[in-house]
């Protein structure tokens, strides 16, 4: 469909949403950026006549219309917040949906649901199956033990019945064979990833502060230590106050998972004479461990860094308090973005702050994960072929090049304007509430997207330089990521499935407390034998018998 096509669908829905007095769609985190039901039936015939004068012929179109409208099949999606509330809660909102709904032939209601809260909330809609949302998000690059004995027990609809179809799914059945896989459980692909480029992982900082420092590009761990410390101590920003912190953190804790690639430890699992065992039992794994704990003990990350929330977690770049990000690449775009958007000058005094997207330190980084996250279809919620097909058709038709261009950019006109064949952002200024609002027309809808068959920098074809150095950066990553070798074994493992959700707290707990000096190498090495004891000896010996199948 072109985008003439696109234009059309919002135009008829603009008109939807003028009838149903379209407004902001309010800040509540659950099923607030839809359109009500009553809004929808006031406006139904209207939106039939208006949808259809652009047909060959008007009382054709006008005749087949209304029986499609009918039999539409209401959609209902749970997908991860980002935004504090604020996904999709502007004032052409509204109109966004109804576009999404005529492009895909559905009726879509959204819950949303904060990305702190995804896995509480997961666990509560398995023990009401019949309540269940059609489709769910859930969060994370493994397969949780709750999640595997639900998909066991037939909640989820076996996509393999379905997917494949590529005269019905042109996208979804181009799904990457690993990462079906990694979904699989008895033979039966029980959810669809939230796919992600291998190569998304590494390091970005702030260019002008290394300029003013004159600080090289760093290449080996230590480089990237003696950076953060020039970041926190040499005062980068040059107002001659101690007031910034060299690398940005949060509760999040992927950075840990990055810098131990680095030091030569694998990712989650790794092949030691060909055994697969957890990282934590590598001896690189320490080594990492005390360099992050030498950088938090230096005052290099804020020491509350796990009270921060991960909503606002890029903002201490874009304010100017930090200057290492670790993390996606596309986020330190982001935030390089945000530089060019608001016109924040570099400190150097010449032209724009700026973020170098290094990537890899040492050659290494984690390919964190085939996906980030994955939907399920609930099998008793989408209980007809009718709906399982309506379900399907939204998570792919989704993935054309309108729709992404639609959820992650909004409106040409009111959110952008295409001017030489480059995008102009109208709402990038985060200092202007006007901007703001403007953007929340659409934030967050990406979170609806597979990404399948591929996921590429962005929908459009004319670049700038940051997206350009975002592309270069996926490919200098791809050759240097590091794979879990144990990612699809261990959803197979019944130990893992029923204890992982426990026992994996204690390692990730154990090193936060060790890096923030609550506990000692006593009480890590503790951790890990309470890990083997409670289970982990048994998940080890499953994956391997698995591993040399």
């Amino acid at each position: 469909m072109k985008k003439k096509k696109v234009l059309s669908l919002l135009l008829g829905a603009a008109m939807v949403t003028s009838l149903a007095a379209c407004g902001g769609s309010g800040s509540s985190n659950t099923s607030t950026s839809t359109q009500t039901a009553a809004s929808t039936e006031t406006a139904a015939s209207t939106q039939t006549a208006a949808s259809t004068e652009t047909a060959a012929s008007t009382e054709a179109a006008s005749t087949e219309a209304a029986p499609v409208a009918e039999s539409r099949e209401t959609v209902t999606f749970m997908v991860i917040d980002l935004n504090a509330g604020q996904s999709a809660s502007g004032e052409y909102a509204d109109q966004i949906i109804q576009t999404i709904d005529d492009y895909c032939n559905v009726d879509l209601k959204l819950d949303w649901v904060l990305n702190d809260s995804l896995e509480e909330r997961g666990n509560l809609e398995l023990t009401s199956p019949k309540t269940m949302p059609m489709i769910m998000t859930w969060g994370g690059s493994a397969v949780k033990s709750n999640v595997a004995s639900a998909a066991k027990e037939g909640a989820f609809v076996n996509l393999n019945d379905y997917i494949w179809d590529a005269s019905k799914y042109p996208n979804l059945s181009q799904l990457d064979p690993s990462a079906a896989e990694a979904l699989t459980i008895n033979g039966q692909l029980f959810a669809i990833p939230r796919s992600r480029e291998l190569g998304r992982y590494g390091l970005s900082y702030r260019q002008d502060w290394a300029d003013k420092l004159n600080i090289a590009e760093p290449k080996t761990p230590d480089d990237v230590y003696n950076m953060i410390h020039a970041f926190t101590y040499d005062d980068p920003d040059g107002n001659g106050k101690q007031d910034t912190i060299g690398m940005e953190m949060c509760l999040y804790t992927g950075p840990f998972d990055i810098i131990q690639t680095w030091f030569g430890a694998g990712n989650g699992w790794a092949e030691v004479d060909g055994k697969l065992i957890p990282v934590f039992q590598q001896p690189e794994y320490k080594q990492a461990l005390d360099y992050i704990k030498s950088i938090y003990d230096d005052g290099g990350m804020p020491q509350n860094w796990a009270e921060i929330p991960t909503d606002t977690w890029s903002n201490g770049c874009k304010n100017g308090e930090n200057g290492v990000y670790i993390d996606v690449m596309d986020s330190g775009r982001r935030i390089w973005d945000y530089f060019v958007d608001n016109n924040v000058p570099a400190v150097t005094g010449e032209g724009l702050a700026s973020m170098n997207l290094l990537g890899p330190i040492n050659g290494r980084t984690p390919c964190l994960n085939i996906f980030n996250g994955y939907f399920t279809l609930s099998s008793t919620t989408c209980d007809t072929p009718e709906k399982i097909d309506a379900a399907l058709r939204l998570l792919d038709r989704l993935n054309d090049n309108e729709m992404r261009l639609l959820t992650e950019a909004g409106i040409e006109g009111i959110n952008y304007n295409v001017e030489d064949g480059v995008m102009i952002k109208l709402d990038a200024d985060t200092s202007n509430d006007a901007q703001i609002a403007l953007a929340q027309n659409y934030k967050g809808l990406n979170q609806m997207l597979a990404y399948v068959p591929n996921y590429t920098p962005t929908p459009w074809t004319a670049t700038n330089e940051r997206q350009d150095a975002q592309t270069a950066v996926y490919l200098r990553n791809r050759e240097a990521a590091i794979f879990n070798p144990a990612q699809a074994l261990l959803s197979a493992s019944e130990t893992y499935q029923s204890a992982s959700s426990v026992i994996e707290s204690y390692i990730s707990e154990a090193r936060s407390q060790y890096i923030n000096g609550v506990i000692d190498e006593a009480g890590l090495q503790a951790a890990w034998d309470r890990w083997l004891n409670e289970g982990g000896s048994k998940i080890i010996d499953e994956v391997n018998a698995l591993y040399s199948k």
